[in-house]
């Protein structure tokens, strides 16, 4: 985070509505920045929610929650947290926001035959994101959240933000070496957490003998073929 979220700056303040943008210097700590990073997304994700329909059924919260959990025990730096809530959509759909609210489409898990170890490996490639700071990269780099915002009410910058680019630059790909990141991290933790890696590799092949990848939709279209991926998992778990 250092270098980057330095830039970014942090929300001070008992509320988020009267917060504003201050700069961080180098001598912060990277328990400050992760938590700096918390705030953002927190505030955005309370926008996100508005424009998404909450998907109400508590046997998807609860798989998720339970698979989450366990993921989240096997990271190493205890000053990040997770959360995990689902939408509805017809669509297979998964991201990530700062500070690691991860949401996932209930056709998501659907399509992952409500199997809780290739759930793992969807919530574990999120959350290598979040981990490996590629959330915020992207942000940056596209100029969605600019550190010339300091003197900007944080719910001016957010709001301006999501207006601009939407929830579909939350669903878009990553770099293609970063979503490959993701995937080595994930598999990390997936396994760590004592769910089955090779899980994977079961789903990714189930993917890839569709016709065409991107009728699975955004999330799987802006991916690396399903093809690459596999490789990659499967070099890595055979280490």
């Amino acid at each position: 985070m250092s270098k980057i979220f330095y830039k970014l700056g942090k929300m001070a303040g008992p509320s988020v509505r009267k917060a504003k943008w201050i700069l961080q210097t180098a001598t912060n700590s990277q328990a400050e920045a992760v938590k700096a990073e918390y705030e953002v997304g927190r505030d955005m994700a309370s926008k996100v929610r508005k424009r998404l329909d909450v998907d109400p059924d508590p046997q998807t919260a609860r798989i998720l929650s339970k698979t989450g959990r366990y993921l989240v025990s096997c990271v190493a730096d205890k000053n990040r947290s997770f959360s995990f809530e689902s939408f509805r959509n017809p669509v297979p759909q998964a991201f990530c926001m700062p500070g690691g609210f991860i949401f996932v489409s209930r056709s998501m898990v659907e399509l992952c035959r409500w199997d809780k170890d290739e759930i793992a490996f969807i919530l574990g490639h999120e959350m290598a994101h979040v981990i490996q700071e590629h959330v915020m990269e992207r942000m940056i780099s596209n100029s969605v959240i600019s550190a010339a915002s300091s003197v900007a009410p944080v719910q001016d910058v957010l709001t301006a933000c999501l207006h601009k680019v939407g929830i579909k630059f939350l669903e878009s790909a990553y770099s293609q070496d970063q979503e490959l990141e993701a995937d080595k991290l994930g598999i990390y933790l997936v396994s760590a957490a004592g769910y089955d890696a090779h899980s994977s590799i079961k789903l990714l092949s189930r993917l890839a003998k569709c016709t065409n990848e991107s009728k699975l939709g955004g999330y799987f279209s802006t991916h690396p073929r399903c093809k690459t991926r596999i490789e990659h998992i499967t070099r890595f778990l055979h280490r």
